[in-house]
């Protein structure tokens, strides 16, 4: 994963590849931000195979998930067999064929005319409702979908599952039986430094080290949403814009928006004190 960009803890690597190995998925929970989407990614493309996305939220449902019929479509084929004087039940029937189904992320995962078993991400699971969490629990115990007018589609070869949740709310026990479970935790100073390296060989390394090193320091404040690594690589990437070699607490004050994204938030890291104190310890770290 590492030639992807990714920087994984072996434990991580290893239930990566028994996910792989016994064709379960993998339910990736932690904060928003600390990679969990990303390892979706970079297996879709370790793998050279189609990542289909379903991002999960309140009140999401099959004729978003998994199909619905073209019902423009099919209108459009009534009143035209209307107009040529066709009215046959046998060819109204065909309305109801795959030509006017509309296949959402579910169906595409286990479409048997998949070529190779793509990688399924089903983001942010825990903004779902818990009905849909129950029809998602059949799904991933056959891989298949009975479509009343058509019939039950299977899919050849499983798709590649990975979930992820923010942890919101609980994932059901069920669920939670029927894959393989890692927490992926905030970095340590010293792996976030090698993840920006990675993913932004541009930066300074004084800049990065810095960059990290305050970023740790906000995490133990008490803040309502702790930035990620996402945000510290959405941080650097903005101070490197503005061609900035170390932190300097006005273009820190400036750039808060990047890194915190709760006005409470930057109210209370934007204190003169505070600000001043927070940098004096990041820049201590790369002297």
């Amino acid at each position: 994963m590492f030639a992807r960009r990714y920087v994984a803890d072996r434990s991580l690597a290893t239930a990566v590849f028994l996910a792989l190995k016994r064709r379960k998925p993998l339910l990736l929970e932690g904060e928003p931000g600390v990679g969990k989407t990303e390892v979706a990614k970079v297996l879709a493309d370790l793998l050279e195979t189609r990542l289909i996305r379903l991002q999960c939220y309140e009140g999401i449902d099959i004729s978003t998930a998994v199909y619905e019929w073209n019902y423009t479509r099919q209108m459009l084929y009534i009143r035209l067999m209307e107009a040529s004087g066709t009215t046959r039940q046998e060819e109204l029937k065909e309305i109801f064929g795959p030509d006017f189904l509309i296949k959402r992320p579910l169906l595409q995962a286990i479409d048997p005319a998949n070529a190779k078993a793509p990688v399924l991400l089903i983001d942010e699971l825990d903004r779902s409702d818990e009905e849909f969490e129950a029809y998602l629990l059949e799904l991933l115990s056959d891989f298949q979908i009975t479509i009343p007018e058509i019939g039950t589609i299977a899919a050849k070869e499983p798709p590649i599952v990975v979930i992820t949740s923010n942890r919101t709310r609980e994932i059901h026990d069920a669920l939670r039986r029927r894959c393989l479970y890692y927490w992926i935790d905030y970095p340590t100073l010293e792996k976030e430094y090698s993840i920006v390296l990675t993913r932004m060989p541009e930066a300074p390394e004084r800049l990065a080290k810095q960059v990290c090193a305050f970023v740790r320091e906000l995490r133990a404040l008490d803040l309502f949403k702790a930035p990620g690594v996402a945000e510290t690589l959405d941080w650097i990437a903005s101070l490197l814009a503005l061609n900035q070699l170390e932190l300097l607490e006005g273009t820190v004050r400036d750039t808060l928006g990047a890194l915190l994204k709760y006005q409470d938030d930057v109210l209370k890291v934007g204190g003169s004190n505070n600000l001043g104190k927070l940098i004096e310890k990041a820049r201590s770290v790369s002297s």
